[in-house]
């Protein structure tokens, strides 16, 4: 979950049974926290371990993000971890030029369901997801997703290099943009006043009691679209396609570090969500800085055409991680044995040879291919862009550029020339010949 993000999650809501001894705390608007410093104003979002509010911090006279973690002992310890993370994050960077969420405060609060640790965030804006569906995920213009993926290596470089911390967990919902796209939405550009007390009759104002009304509302809506065989998208049918965000500030930060770990110290075996994991984590064959780079290179593709890069399904021939693991090859060629026989899951998946054992039809479509027929981009754009993303995609993961090379590569500084050498162009269409589509249906399912 975005966890200062300033929009509400997209799914349903959490749900009346999970406020219970152990659960969420049920907060109401107006409610105060920390000794009546952070009060509640409106409900940002939620996730499995949380819940998240704006509230206006009256000892500053800003909104922030309060994130109030469930009070069962296993979620006040993850809270624990986080606050241990972000602790490190902030104190290494005085000057918050790192473009990583900064912790403001957190403590414990007492409440019917038990005690929860609450921790206070810099308020920031919508995610790049919301972004993608503002723009009607018909992807954004190759300046702005340069722009925003310059942001998201700063962080990356700040978390691997100098602090030695692994996001495990980067994907357009967990980087967020500086401010709102929507100004209305923004609480101090909107003009509203903060609420500094409950509202009168305000018995469970944004909470519990509204859960079920708004769970109903949104089943309707649903309903409503597939009688009318429509898609549901942000605005309704009839608002014009979002392509020009010349308006929106694209600085943005990279959010929620509920799963991070250090890197000598890795805790998890399987790590991130499944359209942004690296091969490595899905055979089991350990991880480290190149993991979140993986995922980096599929939230910029994500950024730049509107589409997943990755989105495997199981069947009942063949298992989500099989699938998976096909897609990439599809789009990188046939993984090295060496890579695809090392791991603790490997001989679940490949043969000896290195083949997969369920999924033997493959049909490759370089990336370079992919980008000009599928989402039109110019033959210079999808070379640059392809130069720039290949590298990323590595089986081996020590092969990976780090997030400081990355900085310094043309593609994100606009330096690359389109009257390339010969040899240049030679070597930059070998590595471009190695890449494949992901997002077509593959023949033989």
């Amino acid at each position: 979950m975005s966890c200062s993000s300033s929009s509400a999650s997209d799914e349903d809501e959490e749900g009346i049974d999970s406020y219970r001894k152990g659960g969420y705390h049920a907060v109401r608007i107006g409610d105060p926290f920390n000794r009546g410093r952070y009060i509640a104003q409106r409900k940002l979002g939620w996730g499995q371990f949380s819940t998240v509010w704006l509230a206006y911090d009256t000892q500053s006279s800003n909104y922030v993000a309060l994130k109030i973690q469930k009070s069962a002992t296993q979620f006040a310890q993850a809270a624990l971890h986080e606050i241990e993370v972000l602790s490190v994050i902030v104190n290494g960077d005085p000057s918050n030029t790192k473009c990583v969420v900064r912790l403001i405060d957190h403590f414990k609060h007492s409440g019917p369901n038990g005690q929860h640790q609450c921790m206070v965030l810099e308020f920031l804006g919508d995610s790049l997801l919301r972004l993608i569906k503002h723009n009607r995920y018909k992807g954004l213009h190759l300046n702005k997703v340069r722009e925003i993926c310059k942001c998201i290596l700063i962080g990356l470089d700040y978390l691997h290099r100098e602090l030695g911390l692994i996001h495990t967990d980067l994907k357009p919902e967990n980087i967020l943009l500086f401010s709102t796209i929507d100004p209305a939405k923004d609480p101090v550009k909107s003009g509203l006043s903060p609420i500094l007390e409950r509202p009168e009759g305000n018995l469970n104002g944004g909470s519990t009691m509204n859960i079920i009304e708004k769970k109903l509302k949104s089943r309707a809506k649903r309903a409503v679209a597939k009688i009318s065989g429509g898609r549901t998208s942000m605005g309704g049918p009839t608002q014009k396609p979002e392509r020009n965000l010349d308006g929106v500030d694209l600085r943005c930060k990279v959010v929620d570090f509920g799963n991070a770990c250090w890197n000598a110290k890795p805790f998890a075996e399987e790590i991130q969500t499944r359209q942004y994991r690296a091969p490595e984590v899905i055979l089991r064959s350990g991880y480290s800085y190149s993991t979140d780079m993986w995922s980096f290179a599929c939230t910029a593709f994500e950024l730049a055409t509107g589409d997943m890069l990755f989105a495997p399904k199981g069947s009942q021939s063949f298992c989500e991680d099989e699938d998976h693991l096909a897609l990439m090859m599809e789009l990188l060629g046939k993984m090295p044995r060496k890579i695809a026989t090392g791991g603790a899951r490997s001989k679940d998946l490949f043969d000896r040879h290195g083949d997969l054992k369920r999924i033997r039809r493959l049909k490759y479509w370089p990336l370079n291919r992919l980008l000009i027929d599928r989402y039109k981009f110019s033959d210079d754009e999808a070379r640059e862009f392809s130069d720039f993303l290949c590298p990323l995609l590595e089986f081996a993961p020590e092969k990976r550029p780090t997030a400081q090379q990355c900085l310094q590569h043309p593609w994100i500084n606009h330096t690359v020339s389109t009257n390339v050498s010969m040899k240049n162009k030679g070597v930059a269409m070998e590595k471009l010949e190695k890449g494949v589509s992901s997002l077509h249906m593959r023949v033989g399912k």
